[in-house]
């Protein structure tokens, strides 16, 4: 079975989400579709934040579940609240994910998440088969 996926992230923190995509990569006998929006994706070129809503809207449309860092960051970022807002919209599942390390999270991703894990590639993939 192959999973599709969103993965949420600030590109301010891209090492955090190639990681958490290396991570999964990793895994023997997961497969899986990112939909998520790279950094140098050309949906950054259009010209107002509605575009970008909309463009995020269609990179959602096809996942199963969403991927949300939790990290403390993630409270004060405008795109990834926005997200949340979409995929509640759309009644995704959200996974929140808690980064390695991390002393404080993200109470606003985890409260909208479904699932919080830790970061441990099988806790995540056990939340992702669960939905």
């Amino acid at each position: 079975m192959t999973y599709n996926l969103f993965i949420s992230h600030s590109w301010t923190y891209g090492d955090a989400y190639d990681r958490l995509v290396d991570m999964l990569n990793a895994k023997p006998y997961f497969s899986y579709k990112n939909y998520s929006v790279p950094k140098y994706d050309p949906i950054h070129n259009v010209s107002n934040d509605y575009q970008l809503k909309e463009a995020i809207r269609r990179q959602m449309q096809p996942a199963s579940c969403i991927l949300i860092l939790a990290g403390v960051y993630s409270t004060y970022s405008k795109w990834i609240n926005i997200e949340i807002e979409l995929a509640q919209s759309m009644s995704k599942k959200i996974i929140a994910i808690e980064p390695w390390g991390a002393e404080r999270t993200s109470s606003k991703v985890k409260s909208a998440a479904h699932s919080i894990v830790r970061w441990n590639t099988d806790s995540i993939i056990n939340a992702i088969r669960g939905y």
